[in-house]
């Protein structure tokens, strides 16, 4: 029996049967975290993967339904590393995921270097001055904003975590994409394939998704738009496809 603290509740895995615990005082998974897991590149059966700034182990627990291989969540908040150990436990996932509490700038010491073949983060997208919802409480600041960890450090250490050839997905602001590319270039990440996700037909994109491959031969491959929503809020066809709902 999973217990749950008086503020938490049980959701389900969007397009899953899984069920995840979350909480409204601290950040929540969001459609981003679907999408990227979704989106990277996995091995079917066997493989080691990590997931940084894993938060609540949304994106663990989505791959764990792509892939056979282990998969290690990397979060530095002891709340939210304790609700996905429980999430964990509740999906009956102890044999092939693990959370680890601990600082991403510190992921080679603590995981190892150059032992994964796949890597997901999905980053804090604002910058530590930036003024979005900064006060809602510690646990959003430190989830949305580069107070502990910067884009930078996410990717030097997918970097370090990566086995020459490995594979390393990211999800982020479209106005960050430059940072993106020249950050993963600078870490010997090629970035490989990109897709920008925009919210309804003809609205401005609000997510990037980007992989990169370590040591790869320059080449990127854009894919096409990728629509959420219908104008009456409903799910687009390609969006459930995509997820299964």
């Amino acid at each position: 029996m999973i217990e749950l603290l008086p503020d938490e509740r049980l959701d389900h895995l969007l397009g899953k049967e899984g069920r995840i615990i979350q909480s409204p005082t601290v950040f929540s998974y969001s459609l981003d975290a679907a999408l990227l897991a979704q989106f990277v590149w996995v091995p079917i059966k066997q493989g080691q993967l990590v997931d940084l700034c894993a938060g609540n182990g949304a994106i663990p627990l989505f791959l764990s339904y792509r892939t056979q291989g282990t998969v290690t969540g990397l979060e530095i908040q002891p709340r939210l590393a304790a609700m996905a150990r429980r999430s964990i436990q509740l999906n009956d996932k102890q044999g092939q995921l693990k959370m680890v509490e601990g600082d991403v700038k510190e992921a080679g010491k603590l995981l190892g270097y150059g032992l994964y073949d796949v890597v997901t983060c999905n980053p804090p997208y604002f910058l530590a001055h930036e003024s979005s919802n900064r006060n809602m409480s510690e646990h959003y600041t430190i989830a949305r904003h580069e107070v502990l960890c910067t884009l930078e450090d996410c990717i030097r250490s997918a970097a370090d975590l990566l086995k020459q050839g490995g594979k390393t997905a990211f999800v982020h602001r479209p106005e960050r994409l430059l940072d993106l590319v020249t950050l993963m270039r600078e870490y010997r990440i090629e970035p490989k394939r990109m897709q920008l996700i925009y919210p309804k037909q003809g609205k401005e994109a609000n997510m990037l998704l980007i992989e990169g491959i370590k040591d790869a031969k320059p080449g990127l491959k854009v894919l096409p738009p990728f629509i959420v929503y219908e104008q009456d809020d409903t799910y687009t066809l390609q969006m459930r496809k995509h997820l299964d709902v």
